[in-house]
């Protein structure tokens, strides 16, 4: 089921793929670990190359280090139409993304005429935010509203087990990671495409905020993967597409022991 979140239509994928098409910028919210999620982002991808030419295609699971790599294994493949045996080791993949989830879509896009884009903080990068957060710029990302939602969206996360003195730098973590996200998104050629987790895409708390802050007068389109029975809320995109609900586990149970 796919739901125009404006108007209430309903939509084929084929009357989806039209609005898409015109977009300068379409961001795509997954949940990490749906399979259905990753599929739909492929058809996205083959889509829209047969609607109009495809700028870029930027992903949240990349990170700037890993650049270099990833232009390099392109260029390589693109000349040679064989892949390396061990294409994640030569893309330095990072194993907290599920290479069996990503592969396919990163197979696609390494073939393409388009570049595949970092989107994302290094690691350090992180870690510095972590050990000194920056401070709130003034801005529609910074209203106490926007703020607290994420706040609660990262308690969520984590359970309810993260201690409370942690939340600030984590939120800064967020937001910081956001910003880098909209910044790599405006630089990049158009129409670009990205791809990532559900809450950086959002309308209401996630990169299209920070894009605004940026000076860029249209605001990308939002398509939100959800699984049956998620509340998506009005505002936070413009279209969301209604996947199976995967079996229930309990990460909370988990992370608890």
């Amino acid at each position: 089921m796919i739901h125009d979140i404006k108007s209430g239509q309903e939509l084929t994928p084929q009357q989806l793929a039209e609005r898409l098409a015109v977009a300068s910028r379409v961001l795509v919210g997954e949940q990490h670990d749906n399979p259905d999620h990753h599929a739909i982002q492929l058809w996205i991808l083959q889509v829209l190359a047969d609607r109009r030419p495809q700028g870029s295609l930027l992903l949240e699971m990349i990170q700037p280090d890993q650049q270099a790599a990833i232009d390099a294994v392109r260029a390589d493949v693109i000349a040679s139409s064989t892949f390396p045996p061990d294409l994640p080791s030569a893309l330095h993949w990072q194993k907290g993304w599920d290479w069996a989830l990503y592969g396919s879509i990163i197979r696609y896009a390494l073939v393409q005429p388009y570049p595949l884009l970092a989107a994302n903080l290094n690691t350090a990068e992180v870690q510095a935010i972590y050990h000194r957060p920056p401070d709130t710029r003034p801005g529609p990302s910074s209203t106490p509203s926007v703020r607290e939602r994420l706040l609660d969206q990262i308690r969520a996360s984590h359970c309810g087990l993260l201690p409370e003195e942690q939340l600030p730098a984590m939120l800064a973590i967020q937001q910081q990671r956001d910003r880098r996200i909209a910044q790599s998104l405006v630089a990049a050629s158009v129409p670009a495409l990205l791809f990532a987790g559900s809450y950086h895409v959002r309308k209401d708390v996630g990169v299209p905020l920070h894009v605004a802050e940026l000076g860029v007068d249209e605001s990308p389109v939002v398509l939100l993967l959800a699984q049956v029975g998620t509340q998506v809320e009005p505002g936070s995109a413009d279209y969301v597409w209604y996947t199976a609900a995967l079996p229930e586990q309990d990460y909370c149970a988990q992370m608890g022991k």
